[in-house]
C-alpha cells in the first residue's frame, strides 16, 4: 500500500489528520459534493457489513443514501480520530429509536490518504440491541447484510418511513398494506418488514395503527367536529372497531370514553 509520502515521512501524519477531519465534518453537515470531492478517483470502498466493494463511480449513490436526513438524525463520533501514518482511523453511533427497543449502530472505519485524497475506506459495523427483546446483535448481522443495507441506511430508512407516515398518510386507507409501502418508498417488503421487526420492534400493523391513532389523537385534541370517536376512528383508517378499541388502550392507558371525559376535565380547568 503506497502512500503520497512514506509512513515516517514528515508532515504526513497531520495532513492525514486533515484530509480524514474534513471528510468527517462534511459527513456530519451532510455535504454531499463535499464528501465526494475528497474522494481519490481511484478509490475503493470497503463496507465489510454487507460485504460490498465500492469504486468511485458508485459513491456518490451510497453516501446519499446513507448522509443523514433529518435535522434530529446526527452520526456521534464516539472517540478522536487517530492517525498512524497515512491512515486514520474513527468511530462513530447512529441510534434508532422506537417501538419496544432501543437499535444502535457502532461502526469503525479505517482510512488511507493518498496525494491528499481518501484512497480506501474499510468500514465494520455491528448492529447493537440494548433494552430490547427477539434477537442478540450477532444473529441480526447476517440478516441485515443479505438485505443490502448498511447501518446508516438502515437509519436513514426509518427517518424515510417516517417522513412518508407524516406528509403523505398512507393510514388514511383502511386497506393499506405492507406491499403498498414498499412501493411508494422504494424499499422492498424485506427491508421494511426487517426495519420494524428487529430494530423498531413493532409489526408493520401496529406502526400503522400508532399512525392512525395519533392522527385521530390530534383531531381530539383540536376538538375538531362533532363527530363520535367511533366515525373518528373510521376517518383515520381502521375499518375494525374492537382493533380500534385495543390499540387504543394500549397507547393511552384508557378506554376512549375515559380519555375524552379526562380531555374534557382538562378543558373545564
Amino acid at each position: 500500500m503506497s502512500c503520497d509520502l512514506p509512513p515516517d515521512g514528515p508532515g504526513q501524519t497531520p495532513l492525514t489528520a486533515d484530509t480524514v477531519l474534513r471528510y468527517h465534518l462534511c459527513w456530519k453537515h451532510r455535504d454531499l459534493d463535499g464528501v465526494m470531492a475528497l474522494y481519490h478517483p481511484q478509490v475503493q470502498y470497503h463496507d465489510f457489513f454487507q460485504n460490498r466493494v465500492l469504486g468511485y463511480d458508485e459513491l456518490r449513490d451510497y453516501v446519499r443514501a446513507c448522509l443523514p436526513h433529518e435535522a434530529g438524525e446526527d452520526i456521534v463520533h464516539s472517540d478522536r480520530i487517530r492517525v498512524d501514518g497515512c491512515t486514520a482511523f474513527i468511530q462513530y453511533q447512529v441510534t434508532v429509536q422506537g417501538g419496544d427497543g432501543l437499535a444502535a449502530f457502532q461502526s469503525s472505519e479505517a482510512i488511507t490518504v493518498k496525494d491528499g485524497l481518501i484512497w480506501r475506506v474499510n468500514e465494520y459495523a455491528t448492529l447493537v440491541r440494548q433494552a430490547s427483546k427477539g434477537a442478540s446483535a450477532g444473529g441480526l448481522r447476517p440478516a441485515t447484510s443479505r438485505l443490502g443495507l448498511s447501518p446508516r441506511q438502515l437509519s436513514t430508512m426509518a427517518q424515510d418511513l417516517e417522513h412518508y407516515f407524516h406528509q403523505q398518510r398512507p393510514y388514511l386507507d383502511p386497506e393499506l398494506d405492507l406491499q403498498q409501502v414498499a412501493d411508494a418508498s422504494g424499499y422492498s417488503r424485506n427491508q421494511i418488514s426487517y426495519l420494524l421487526n428487529q430494530v423498531l420492534g413493532q409489526s408493520f400493523y401496529r406502526y400503522v395503527n400508532q399512525a392512525r391513532l395519533q392522527h385521530l389523537l390530534a383531531s381530539v385534541g383540536d376538538g375538531r367536529g362533532e363527530a363520535s370517536i367511533d366515525d373518528l376512528a373510521f376517518s383515520a383508517g381502521f375499518n375494525s372497531l374492537s382493533a380500534f378499541y385495543k390499540a387504543f388502550r394500549e397507547h393511552t392507558g384508557l378506554t376512549p370514553k375515559a380519555y375524552l371525559k379526562q380531555i374534557s376535565l382538562r378543558a373545564r380547568t
